[in-house]
């Protein structure tokens, strides 16, 4: 389905000589060899896709920036999470040795959440960083992970363990890529949508439940820049997650990265283990901030809405889930730091939420959400 013409949204992301800008809309993907004409970037680059995006848009990348000069290389890697290995990383980066790309080089990262994060992390590892340009062709990487710099692979222990902190120069999120998303890769993205609104606005909440949303472009853009708003506020005052704001993003993500490493990445798309830590973070919210139990049934109701999971497989167990726990970066020095929501468009970090309670969460996951 062709989108219909709208006026490409544009959201700014302030951190300084580092800012840049994300652009929202449809058929924008031609546009990046006149976006990026000033940034003094080299002439060779290399586009990191997947073995799903590539055979759709990798040409019309590649083909736009040939006409104005530049070399592509186009880089496949599988689809999935898997992908997100150092073993993977290496194998990029030989092949953008080969293609004598140098420290003047630049990287795109074409694709969803794992390519933005191993595409990202390529390039601040390459020649010690060189630029890179970010085109999210999912929901949950237009509204999430494709903005606010975080890259990285998982480890064996853990999910996102390995990585740095390397923002893009511009971001470019085409709506026309979602048309081809099968319809559980399109709903596992609102799962961080709902997480903005519950952290952060909640009349982003009551804007989501539209017939037909995914066709409706004009009105999915606008919720997208909504969300990179907030992810770019966020990132603004806590670009590092040292004040403990940054944390916040993390609504659901505790238990939720417990469960994608407990299952096996790719057992999981991100956004369905998501879901289900959003429904453990919302019952501990009723049990330690207060959550009333009218909001707590907003949340799961959203959740069922967008298809998204709320009861754990049986099969995973829950001492697995609590031993990646362990291992997650938001465990500072053996403490638990946790992401509660008082009243839907707050949230803050607490301290209160101990092991017995989030094991209490994991188990209640596996009783039907009523």
């Amino acid at each position: 389905m062709t989108v219909p013409p709208f006026q490409p949204l544009s959201v700014h992301v302030p951190l300084g000589e580092r800012s840049y800008r994300v652009l929202i809309g449809a058929s924008v993907l031609g546009q990046l060899a006149g976006e990026v004409s000033d940034f003094g970037f080299g002439k060779k680059c290399a586009i990191i896709t997947d073995s799903n995006v590539g055979p759709l848009y990798g040409n019309a990348v590649a083909e736009p920036l040939r006409q104005a000069g530049y070399t592509p290389t186009v880089i496949t890697v599988p689809a999935g999470e898997s992908s997100k290995s150092l073993k993977v990383v290496e194998t990029v980066c030989d092949e953008m040795i080969a293609a004598g790309l140098d420290r003047k080089s630049w990287v795109i990262a074409l694709g969803g959440g794992v390519i933005g994060d191993l595409a990202g992390f390529v390039a601040a590892i390459y020649y010690r960083g060189i630029p890179f340009v970010q085109i999210p062709t999912t929901i949950i990487a237009q509204v999430d992970s494709a903005v606010g710099g975080k890259t990285g692979v998982n480890a064996t222990h853990g999910k996102n363990l390995i990585g740095s902190f390397h923002q893009p120069r511009l971001v470019l999120a085409d709506v026309q890529t979602l048309q081809s998303l099968p319809p559980r890769e399109f709903n596992e993205g609102f799962a961080e949508v709902i997480k903005h609104g519950i952290i952060r606005d909640r009349s982003l909440l009551g804007r989501l439940k539209v017939p037909n949303l995914q066709f409706e472009s004009g009105q999915l853009a606008a919720i997208i820049q909504r969300n990179v708003e907030i992810k770019a506020a966020i990132v603004a005052e806590d670009e590092h997650e040292t004040k403990g704001l940054r944390a916040l993003l993390n609504f659901g993500h505790t238990i939720g990265h417990g469960i994608e490493n407990a299952a096996g990445y790719g057992r999981l798309l991100h956004g369905e283990a998501i879901s289900l830590g959003m429904r453990a973070a919302a019952h501990l919210s009723r049990q330690v901030a207060g959550l009333s139990e009218v909001e707590y049934g907003q949340i799961l109701d959203l959740l069922a809405y967008f298809r998204l999971p709320l009861v754990l497989d049986p099969e995973i167990a829950t001492e697995k889930i609590m031993a990646a726990l362990r291992t997650d970066k938001k465990f500072a020095a053996g403490e638990v730091r946790f992401v509660l929501t008082p009243r839907l468009g707050e949230a803050y970090l607490s301290r209160e939420v101990t092991l017995d309670q989030i094991r209490e969460a994991i188990e209640l996951l596996r009783q039907p959400a009523g």
